[in-house]
């Protein structure tokens, strides 16, 4: 296939033709702010699956927040798109999207490449990287050199990438929130796998984080949701501890509520995969079910996700003996969602690590008893409302867990508590608030060094 770039195309023109279309894209420009006016924020989001994983949960929560308390945002994302409160404006900038298809091929031939960002993209992921953040900081700074004045701030979520440069050479206002280094996965990633041609690819598919090191150290004003995400960014990230603020993620009370009314499935283990890979520690769950049958003879687990085909969980639940005890589900609503906490008797994080833990949060608020690992933050989020055990652990799973089992009691009393916890600690309204705080930090900085 000839490969043909035209001046405005959808690799470099990613919302079709930004030039003919920047007026009806933009807002009315906004000359000179004043303080204590709105601010207009673009909330940046390289994926933002709103069913799966934490990025489309927070970008949706926090853009709708900020809007509530009066500011006009436009989330910039690729795909997968965010599913937006209706007082957010979504600006869509189509990449190759590789993983919505069986065989890059066809990404290809449904899309075609347009532009020198497409073919990067295409040869990248063909090779085993993740090329994603990469193409839409690229993608992303296009559309918003070209808007340069719609903007009070601007607000990356985790890309750290090479496009954000362009704009700081632009004295834009820029923050970015880093939920967690990466550098955590690829850690993970190796220290569970002895193949040395897997751990080859490894490195190869977390080859982005060669970018983010050395982009994520000249941002002036980074955004975390944990203590213990803050101290491991600066020690991975190199990052002046005075440019990092932390602002907890919150969990929407209205929607992530008990459900009184929707009956108990007995044995019933509710948890989260976000992605089926060794950091989400699932593995250690499924060996602590399988020890725990002949105590709790009608134990299940109903995981939120997807496994690989022919991947690690795959294999190992047939192993277990597991197959009539495990179902997975994907693509639920948020109501969806809520129901299967409500049939669940105790939720389980089996994490190795969190940045934050938004399953944890949401558990929680269901009023659902909560078994979590120590992993990263998970502690600061559960606080003493849950029982904690030390990260890759099976047998201390399987004792917590056959623990609650046995105990209506614990488990009434940890669920009611679990709900407490997050309405006196978190809300979106909360992280909103901070948010703004931080901005307003980082346009007194842009203003000075103007």
């Amino acid at each position: 296939m000839p490969l043909t770039f035209q001046k405005e195309d959808r690799g470099t023109d990613p919302v079709g033709s930004l030039s003919s279309r920047a007026s009806s894209l933009s807002r009315p420009v906004l000359q000179k702010r004043n303080p204590g006016e709105p601010l207009r924020i673009a909330l940046l989001s390289y994926r933002s699956n709103p069913y799966c994983g934490g990025q489309g949960v927070y970008v949706r929560y926090l853009s709708k927040s900020l809007a509530e308390l009066g500011h006009a945002v436009d989330v910039i994302s690729g795909e997968p798109y965010p599913d937006l409160d209706p007082g957010v404006r979504l600006i869509p900038l189509p990449g190759l999207n590789f993983y919505a298809y069986t065989k890059p091929a066809r990404a290809i031939k449904d899309r075609g490449l347009h532009s020198w960002i497409d073919v990067r993209e295409w040869a990248s992921h063909v090779t085993g990287g993740f090329p994603e953040p990469y193409a839409f900081g690229r993608r992303a700074a296009h559309y918003l050199i070209s808007q340069q004045d719609s903007y009070d701030v601007i607000h990356d979520n985790q890309s750290l990438a090479f496009g954000l440069l362009a704009l700081l050479r632009r004295k834009m206002p820029l923050v970015a929130t880093i939920h967690h280094p990466i550098t955590r996965d690829l850690q993970t990633a190796l220290s569970g796998e002895a193949n040395w041609g897997l751990r080859l690819l490894h490195r190869r598919w977390y080859s982005f984080l060669r970018m983010q090191k050395k982009v994520a150290p000249r941002l002036p004003r980074i955004i975390t949701v944990s203590n213990s995400s803050k101290k491991d960014i600066l020690r991975d990230f190199s990052i002046d501890p005075d440019r990092v603020a932390v602002v907890r993620n919150g969990v929407d009370l209205e929607q992530f509520a008990p459900l009184a009314d929707v009956q108990k499935i007995p044995g019933r283990i509710m948890t989260t995969t976000s992605a089926d890979v060794h950091l989400k520690g699932l593995q250690y769950l499924l060996q602590a079910v399988h020890e725990l049958q002949s105590f709790v003879p009608d134990i299940n687990v109903t995981v939120l996700g997807k496994p690989k085909k022919n991947g690690p969980t795959a294999r190992l639940i047939p192993a277990l003996g597991l197959q009539s005890r495990v179902n997975f589900v994907t693509g639920l609503s948020t109501r969806e969602l809520c129901q299967e906490y409500a049939k669940s008797q105790m939720a389980v994080v089996p994490s190795l690590y969190e940045g934050f833990g938004l399953p944890a949060a949401e558990a929680m608020a269901c009023g659902l008893p909560l078994v979590s690992t120590t992993g990263g933050a998970l502690p600061e989020v559960v606080g003493d409302a849950g029982l904690l055990v030390p990260p890759a652990d099976a047998g201390a799973l399987a004792r917590e867990i056959r623990r609650l089992f046995s105990d209506p009691l614990q488990r009434r009393e940890l669920g009611n508590k679990g709900r407490r916890r997050m309405e006196q600690h978190f809300s979106w309204k909360r992280s909103a608030e901070k948010t703004v705080q931080v901005y307003t930090e980082a346009l007194g900085r842009s203003h000075a060094d103007s």
